[in-house]
């Protein structure tokens, strides 16, 4: 698949979704579903960082996700930390910086350790940014960020009216870098799931019915390649857009 490598995308967000289905499809355990998506992460992550891609955000575990059964909550966390575990070498080694977004503070204890350790053996890497969303809402994100404002602004060190949009983007947890350029969702379902609602607003949209475990080298491919042949007008014209009077 031809892809035109000054206009692929500096930032892809992915909600990776389908697990559970695939399992169930399977007859297997739900655990099993989580496991087989962490092969199609591996793959993800591979590719985007040999194309040269920026920033690759995953959707790996919501704020919503807490009320799952317990026993799939520690599954996941377990899987987590192993990933983490397993890749960190790989990571150094490939300049995979890793980043989150999201209640960082919520996770278990061990989990935040191994976390934190990643973080800080990738800190110095320059290349592929694997921003991983955990314990994240988007709506959270942005009550988090206006209480930060406001509390800066009862400080005196901020007035109502400075307020803009710069000022809301640099305290969100994604503060640095930019806005995904496409959103990637798999597993048929076509909504948002309150995942990056304000830095969403000009992205492109892909969904595919592949189920998140199925997806690969050649799906991931495919989207970029949708994307290529968007033209993306941020509320202006074609003609605008195209540089034409």
């Amino acid at each position: 698949m031809n892809l035109e490598p000054a206009t692929l995308p500096r930032h892809v967000a992915i909600i990776m979704d389908g697990n559970g289905r695939w399992a169930r499809q399977q007859g297997k355990p739900r655990i099993m579903g989580h496991k087989a998506g962490v092969r199609s992460v591996q793959e993800v992550v591979r590719c985007a960082r040999e194309l040269g891609i920026g920033v690759l955000t995953l959707y790996a575990f919501s704020t919503e996700n807490w009320r799952r059964p317990g026993t799939e909550v520690e599954s996941l966390m377990g899987l987590l930390q192993t990933y983490l575990e397993n890749q960190l070498d790989q990571m150094v080694e490939n300049q995979v910086r890793l980043r989150t977004c999201g209640r960082r503070d919520h996770l278990p204890v061990k989990v935040r350790q191994v976390l934190e350790n990643t973080i800080r053996e990738t800190a110095g890497n320059d290349g592929l940014i694997l921003n991983l969303a955990l314990s994240y809402g988007g709506r959270d994100e942005l009550v988090r960020a206006a209480r930060q404002l406001a509390a800066r602004a009862v400080k005196g060190e901020l007035r109502p009216e400075e307020i803009d949009e710069e000022k809301v983007t640099a305290e969100l947890d994604s503060a640095g870098l930019p806005d995904p350029d496409l959103l990637i969702r798999t597993g048929g379902e076509a909504r948002l799931s309150n995942f990056l609602l304000w830095q969403l607003s000009y992205s492109e949209l892909y969904f595919t019915r592949v189920l998140w475990p199925d997806f690969g080298r050649e799906h991931f491919l495919a989207a970029l390649a949708d994307f290529q042949q968007r033209q993306r007008r941020f509320g202006r014209t074609g003609g605008q857009v195209a540089g034409e009077e």
